[in-house]
């Protein structure tokens, strides 16, 4: 991760001043950095130590950021990472802007890997990450939307990129069919079980620790799993008060939302399904060669679930 981080800097550079002052922002205030390092336990379970998982590593974080860049611009989000966003720090236009240069130089980046593999992953996955956020938009305020709506934004919005990231390590190493459709499952599975974790700490979390405001999801009008369950679980009343919410963006009554989502058991149920995703993770990841990589792996996996941030 040094390294990566190294790359990271080095390819940030621009002959634009505000374009290094943005990016540099966003990157430095770290994150978990989660996307780059499946890659390279991923390339480390496999028995790949060529240079290029550094730069491909750079490349997902450099893609990742460019949709947090965007996102929150679209979110009107003000915090992240427990300090301002750059649209709150530099504006709208510049944090749009910015985005759009990281996507550009991270597919600068993934051609030096010489492999139209490797392009093929990384443009699907991107593309595949803006129809999920398309699709986000489109379910804002819409308190109708089932547990299946919701899976299918976030495995395209989140769990795509780490899909496309383990499936990268398994690519740059030469691995058999069966192995790179292993590495994406796991990957693919640890996404969903972030999200619907973080969905999770919206309704269940420590802002100070988050790093993020409280109901932002709710503020925004996003229908998550926590809020599709307690409507499912809940009697007449509690259903009507969160779908007002959903339907209005309204956070007035988010305690009232709070004790509806703890007391009807969907905080619980939610925890569950996100449990059920990092088993089938830790069930793909098996089927890699045993060595201290797989079992970082799977440690990730079942750590995940004790997220608090």
């Amino acid at each position: 991760m040094i390294e990566v981080d190294r790359v990271i800097a080095q390819r940030l550079d621009s002959g634009v001043p505000l374009v290094g002052e943005v990016a540099k922002y966003i990157i430095s205030a770290g994150g978990k950095r989660l996307r780059p390092v499946l890659l390279l336990l991923t390339c480390g379970a496999l028995g790949f130590k060529g240079t290029q998982r550094h730069n491909l590593a750079a490349v997902v974080e450099f893609i990742h950021t460019a949709t947090l860049l965007h996102d929150d611009v679209v979110d009107e989000s003000t915090l992240r990472r427990g300090r301002p966003t750059a649209n709150e720090r530099f504006g709208n236009p510049a944090s749009v802007l910015v985005g759009d240069f990281l996507y550009s130089r991270a597919f600068q980046m993934m051609v030096d890997a010489q492999s139209m593999r490797v392009m093929q992953i990384l443009a699907d996955a991107t593309n595949v990450i803006a129809e999920g956020e398309v699709l986000q938009l489109m379910n804002m305020h819409d308190a109708s939307l089932d547990e299946d709506g919701y899976l299918k934004v976030i495995r395209s919005k989140t769990a795509k990129l780490f899909e496309a990231s383990a499936r990268l390590g398994a690519v740059v190493a030469n691995s058999p069919v069966e192995i790179e459709q292993a590495c994406a499952d796991y990957g693919q599975a640890l996404g969903t079980a972030f999200q619907v974790i973080d969905d999770v700490l919206d309704y269940d979390g420590n802002a100070a620790e988050m790093g993020k405001n409280l109901g932002d999801d709710l503020r925004e009008g996003k229908a998550t799993l926590p809020l599709i369950l307690a409507m499912q679980r809940g009697d007449a009343a509690q259903r009507q008060t969160v779908r007002e919410a959903i339907e209005t963006g309204s956070v007035d009554r988010l305690i009232d939302i709070v004790t509806i989502v703890r007391t009807t058991g969907a905080l619980e149920a939610t925890r569950d399904a996100a449990a059920a995703e990092a088993q089938r993770a830790i069930n793909a990841a098996m089927q890699l060669p045993d060595n201290p990589y797989r079992n970082a792996m799977l440690v990730l996996a079942s750590q995940l679930l004790n997220r608090r941030t």
